[in-house]
């Protein structure tokens, strides 16, 4: 059986391509965006054989016992390196936690650089010595094709193509490696793997995951399956996307639900494409006028970022 893809797909190469074929990209990324804010993206430029050696490396984390896994979770760092162990985050609004575990890799700067003083280092996995190394090259591979959507996004808005992939050079983009373990006996009925919430940032790369889960909520009130297919990384736009185009472009709400029927784990790698702290959310006036009012407030992108931390709980 062939499995279909429940959300717009789009090829990355027609991007790069001339005419019609990029005109094309632009709109279909658009609309995806202004209609159900999630799209999958094929030929990415992402080494298909690098995912997969990620999921190996997080594995043997996600394998190693308790107190050696704890050892990297520096209550300081607020969750935003290293890893965060399970039951520790929940989604906003939502009182019971999320069951999953998680580790946290953001850039890698070299010494002397001006944003050390902004950015906590990365942490190094003793035990697994690849899984530094292995997560970097898949971060800056990420980061890559993030731009090049960021820049049809931008055209797609009428602005000029650099204006969001500017916001995100240097920035605090963050790839999340996620581990969801077997459903606990004792898990409170209404705890899912992901509840429902919207993401932070500009927009989320999603890795083909080693499991289905995924759903998005439809305008009609419906959850929408979305299944992980090889070859394919999910694309979904965030709240801080939403602010600045003025709503616009939507960001929607989805989740990971529980298996059925079994006690299966799952993997997923999301990577979160932040702006500088710096960078004005306030909406593009050319969002302001489609519209017809400002439906969002001015606010910079740190601003933004440590009050949502502050309700999901990774920060005080």
């Amino acid at each position: 059986m062939v499995l279909t893809q429940s959300i717009p797909v789009l090829d990355l190469r027609d991007f790069h391509a001339s005419g019609d074929r990029r005109t094309n990209f632009i709109i279909q990324l658009g609309q995806a965006l202004e209609k159900t804010g999630f799209f999958a993206i094929t030929h990415h430029g992402v080494d298909s054989a690098l995912i997969q050696q990620a999921y190996q490396v997080a594995e043997q984390f996600f394998e190693l016992p308790e107190a050696i896994k704890q050892q990297y979770e520096v209550p300081e760092l607020h969750g935003q390196r290293g890893f965060t162990s399970f039951g520790q985050e929940h989604a906003k609004d939502h009182p019971y936690p999320d069951l999953k575990e998680f580790w946290h890799v953001g850039r890698d700067l070299l010494a002397g650089h001006p944003l050390t003083e902004h950015y906590a280092a990365n942490l190094q996995v003793a035990e697994v010595p690849q899984f530094h190394p292995v997560m970097t090259q898949l971060y800056a591979q990420l980061e890559v094709c993030a731009a090049e959507l960021l820049k049809a996004c931008a055209l797609y808005l009428g602005e000029p193509e650099t204006l969001l992939s500017d916001m995100i050079q240097e920035s605090d983009t963050i790839l999340r490696i996620i581990h969801y373990p077997p459903i606990p006996a004792d898990a409170h009925p209404a705890s899912l793997r992901s509840a429902p919430h919207e993401d932070i940032n500009l927009i989320t790369l999603l890795c083909e995951a080693t499991d289905d889960g995924l759903e998005l909520l439809q305008r009609d009130g419906s959850w929408l399956p979305i299944p992980a297919l090889p070859g394919q990384i999910i694309v979904d736009s965030g709240d801080m996307l939403q602010q600045l185009t003025n709503g616009v472009l939507k960001s929607t709400t989805h989740r990971v639900v529980n298996p059925t029927g079994d006690r299966c784990r799952r993997f997923s790698m999301p990577c979160f494409v932040h702006p500088r702290k710096e960078i004005d959310l306030t909406p593009l006036p050319g969002c302001i006028a489609k519209v017809g009012e400002q439906q969002f407030p001015a606010i910079t992108a740190g601003e933004y970022l440590m009050q949502r931390l502050r309700e999901i709980g990774l920060a005080e």
